[in-house]
């Protein structure tokens, strides 16, 4: 079973997050900038669960919601900046 990216929002930040087992495994959080745009500021993965592609399902999902709120994304955080490096199909939303 394929773990789902999670949503917890309110009007200031928010954050995309696994849970397996009831025990987080990976946290992405995000301020709002403005009514337009999120900064993602921090991306962590739990050691046991790294190598296992959760960091980057957690910025598609962000990609994902950015779109669908027509938001622009700015990644603060080194490792969602990397992944938007090197994925061209998400510069539409930066």
């Amino acid at each position: 079973m394929t773990p789902t990216v999670q949503l917890e929002t309110n009007n200031k930040n928010g954050s995309f997050y696994i849970e397996i087992d009831g025990k987080l495994a990976a946290k992405m959080t995000f301020v709002y900038a403005g009514n337009d745009k999120i900064i993602i500021d921090h991306t962590e993965v739990n050691e046991a669960y790294n190598g296992k592609g959760f960091g980057k399902q957690m910025v598609a999902q962000a990609v994902a919601f950015a779109r669908e709120k027509n938001l622009k994304i700015i990644p603060l955080c080194p490792f969602a900046k990397k992944v938007f490096e090197k994925t061209p199909e998400y510069q539409d939303v930066l």
